[in-house]
């Protein structure tokens, strides 16, 4: 057991050496350990201050959820047979530990006794709001409840984590399952060369001759996008929209997973004394009711609509005219809108990527934060779950080092889609000791064939801003106590904020002039380019934020009065589809049965969250836009109001004491084109 590299919890985590057989009797004495603790700290001799029971117990129960977390990484990373079958053998161990946690009568009088003792003011601050973060999260876990009940939330709530995990299963599984073999390249015109040598090189791996698309993004996007073959557009487009659905194998379908998540998350919200679900999931949200959320959404859809109208008019009428389809279909719109594109702004897409080599970017970013938050970026070495993985860490001024993280940018078949951040360790100090935080961030971009550079689209720049502005939420943060650093008690819908923020920068000129550097000529990308760029910038932003209000009231009406034993997701799906949606959609398609953002990514009820965070990035990012975008100055208010208070405080608190005032959606709208001022 000394030798299990998910005990060895004192400093970076040898991902290497981690194998299958270590999880169960790593996690299993964790939870022993920290069971032990939590009787320990419950005792009635005990006295009920935060040292002798929040302070002990926290430094247990770190340990458990750092090496859960790093299982559930590898997971997500490198899922194989061996590690997932263990994974689902411990999952319900680990669900049912934290639960009873939750739970623990004599935890929650303690914490009582702390909030209702005469030095509960004399407390700080930080002390106090994780306090009351913890009473309130007590009540949500059923802490209150008679023990039958209680003992039905727990059942509930361990069948829900069972479900998450089996929706990313099936999920992932559906989508390595479905390829297209060709055998040579006669379908695959306007396809762009990068992405040709990554079909040929897929198909090489699995023993292939010719080329071999999958649904993979860094394959699925450039068919979809450049495709001239029609025929093979829409081949890829069902495939893709009908994932882990009842029109695919019935191995992968999420449909019975959808249902039974419903059923679970209603009956729990009934339980705990909540209307419905949406109410229960905004308890620890800066949204008071669900009723709010629909009517900010509505309301950014009534203002957005007659602009994603006259967008899709204006591609129907280009798609028509100068393309020759006269009925345009789901698989046309991102090859009509490309095509479209190019013809308005004299630039594509793929002009744009030769300028964003990786390095360059890297270089330029770093350089970025380190200029707005007096920081110094280093590459640092530690051991990784693939050859691939960078290694990075963070110093002061003083080479003091703040933090270290781990970046995985490559799509792999053994990695679940998407982009996101996570943290390995959370920064504390307990007993003259400081933990400094690490953090993963993980994208899915497209890996450069042997002997090529490694470039990016201008929208995959934005995606790795945007997840480090999460890792520097979690990184930079000042905050000493665990339950509230970083990104830790954020409230859900403000924790978008500082990654959407992120990506403001990358319209700015002197930004992009110092990130991009031409895979062969070296130049910089033009500035005229740039300012077709720029002048695209709005180019069907209509249609975009209609697209995620469509997804965003979905989810939010799903959790309010739907009832999943006699209504159909589908058919209320279509009903905001007939609200907010302006592009053609085929009845097979099955959306919610991927939307893993809702049944396994912790959004459900809380996908607004990207819209309200929006606003408040938006908002907040016009301070740098009126003293200067890279400014030092702003960069230090921004750092010390909002990304080193992690959950300390209220995230409306942060946002008044660097903006000066409350949120407005007016910047928003006019980065998005959609307002009178531009």
């Amino acid at each position: 057991m000394s030798q299990n590299p998910l005990l060895n919890l004192d400093g970076l985590i040898d991902f290497a050496a981690i194998r299958p057989e270590h999880v169960a009797p790593a996690i299993r004495e964790l939870i022993a350990e920290a069971q032990k603790t939590l009787d320990a700290v419950t005792k009635p001799e005990v006295p009920a201050d935060f040292d002798s029971v929040a302070e002990t117990l926290t430094t247990a129960t770190l340990r458990l959820s750092r090496a859960w977390g790093a299982v559930s990484h590898l997971m997500s990373v490198n899922d194989s047979e061996a590690l997932r079958s263990v994974f689902n053998e411990m999952l319900p161990e680990v669900t049912q530990f934290w639960i009873g946690l939750s739970q623990n009568e004599s935890l929650y009088g303690k914490y009582k006794a702390m909030h209702d003792a005469a030095g509960f003011e004399s407390l700080t601050p930080v002390r106090q709001k994780i306090i009351n973060d913890e009473l309130r999260d007590f009540r949500l876990s059923g802490a209150e409840l008679p023990e039958s009940e209680r003992q039905e939330v727990k059942a509930i709530s361990e069948r829900l984590s069972a479900l998450s995990q089996k929706f990313s299963e099936n999920l992932l599984d559906a989508t390595n399952a479905w390829t297209l073999d060709l055998a040579d390249d006669s379908r695959l015109k306007g396809i762009p060369e990068d992405a040709r040598l990554l079909f040929s090189e897929t198909a090489k791996q699995a023993g292939k001759e010719g080329y071999r698309i999958t649904l993979q993004f860094p394959s699925y996007i450039p068919v979809l996008q450049y495709a001239e073959d029609r025929a093979l557009r829409e081949e890829a487009y069902r495939a893709f929209s009908t994932r882990a659905s009842e029109l695919g194998p019935d191995k992968f379908d999420n449909t019975p997973v959808i249902r039974e998540t419903l059923e679970l998350r209603k009956k729990l919200a009934s339980l705990l004394g909540f209307r419905n679900y949406a109410e229960y999931s905004l308890a620890t949200k800066m949204a008071e009711t669900p009723e709010q959320v629909v009517g900010f959404l509505r309301d950014l859809n009534k203002k957005s609509r007659p602009y994603a109208l006259k967008d899709m008019e204006e591609l129907r009428e280009f798609a028509a005219k100068e393309l020759g389809i006269e009925s345009l279909q789901p698989w046309d719109l991102s090859f009509a809108a490309e095509k479209l594109r190019q013809a308005r702004y004299a630039f594509s897409d793929e002009e744009v990527k030769h300028y964003f080599t990786q390095d360059a970017v890297f270089k330029g970013l770093f350089h970025l934060v380190e200029t707005l938050y007096g920081i110094h970026i280093r590459e640092d070495h530690a051991s990784v779950w693939d050859p691939d993985v960078k290694f990075f860490r963070i110093e002061d001024k003083n080479g003091k080092l703040i933090a270290q993280f781990y970046f995985d940018l490559y799509a792999r078949p053994t990695k679940r889609g998407g982009a996101w951040m996570d943290g390995d360790r959370t920064r504390r100090l307990y007993k003259g000791k400081l933990d400094t935080p690490v953090s993963y961030q993980v994208c899915n971009f497209t890996k450069p064939a042997p002997g090529k550079t490694a470039t990016m689209t201008h929208d995959e720049v934005q995606t790795l801003f945007h997840e480090f502005g999460h890792g520097l939420h979690h990184l930079l943060t000042r905050v000493d106590e665990a339950e509230v650093s970083g990104i830790s008690g954020v409230e859900w819908d403000a924790v978008e904020m500082p990654s959407q923020f992120m990506e403001n920068f990358c319209w700015d000129w002197s930004v992009v002039e110092s990130i991009s550097k031409h895979d062969v000529t070296g130049e910089p990308l033009p500035r005229a380019l740039f300012d077709k760029m720029v002048a695209a910038k709005n180019f069907e932003s209509g249609m975009a934020m209609v697209r995620q209000l469509e997804f965003a009231l979905f989810d939010m009406l799903l959790h309010m009065d739907f009832d999943p034993e006699h209504d159909s997701v589908l058919h209320l799906l279509n009903q905001v589809r007939k609200e907010v949606c302006v592009i053609p959609v085929i009845p097979e398609n099955r959306f919610p049965m991927s939307f893993s953002h809702i049944f396994a990514g912790g959004y459900a009820a809380g996908y607004y969250s990207y819209k309200w965070a929006e606003v408040l990035s938006a908002d907040a990012f016009s301070l740098f836009e009126e003293n200067g975008v890279v400014s030092p100055e702003i960069g230090k208010k921004w750092l010390d109001e909002v990304i080193s208070r992690g959950g300390s405080r209220p995230a409306m608190e942060s946002f008044v004491a660097f903006r000066g005032r409350k949120p407005t959606v007016d910047a928003l709208l006019r980065h998005s084109g959609m307002s009178e001022d531009k």
